[in-house]
């Protein structure tokens, strides 16, 4: 008599609110997209958020990672620390962002390293900066950086 196959565990985010999830779990939601690592500019009559491809000076831009994530507000003090209470009020995430998605009660894309298994695949899906970023030591005026691409793909 065969032996009946395990059902394979439902993953974490999919079975996990965003309050639920461990401190590993919630960090391992962070694709490496670094988009959120790009600096932003906002409209003080309007409220709009318009992005620049000027990147936070402890962005790598070749990893798309934090250089001193651990130490992060002590350099940059305007670092927000995302949480599951504060997701839904940062309308400046992008589209793709997991934190974003799983709130809106979507699931990941086939690119995010907890799918593919793969770290690396978002760069090769064109989703993160890696190539489009600008260091914010070289960038001047950020008005001169404004761009509309950190919302790619759909």
């Amino acid at each position: 008599m065969s032996q009946p196959r395990p059902r394979p565990e439902v993953p974490f985010w999919r079975r996990k609110t965003l309050a639920e999830m461990t401190d590993a779990e919630w960090e391992s939601l962070c694709d490496g997209c670094a988009k959120c690592c790009l600096e932003k500019l906002e409209d003080e009559d309007t409220g709009e958020i318009r992005h620049t491809e000027v990147a936070c000076r402890l962005l790598n831009l070749h990893t798309c990672r934090c250089t001193d994530y651990a130490n992060r507000k002590r350099f940059v003090p305007d670092c927000i620390k995302l949480t599951a209470r504060t997701v839904a009020q940062y309308r400046w995430l992008p589209s793709t962002c997991a934190y974003r998605l799983l709130s809106e009660g979507k699931d990941l894309p086939w690119w995010h390293p907890l799918v593919s298994g793969d770290a690396a695949a978002v760069h090769r899906a064109g989703v993160s900066v890696r190539g489009r970023a600008v260091p914010e030591a070289l960038a001047g005026d950020l008005e001169d950086h404004i761009v509309e691409w950190p919302e790619w793909p759909e």
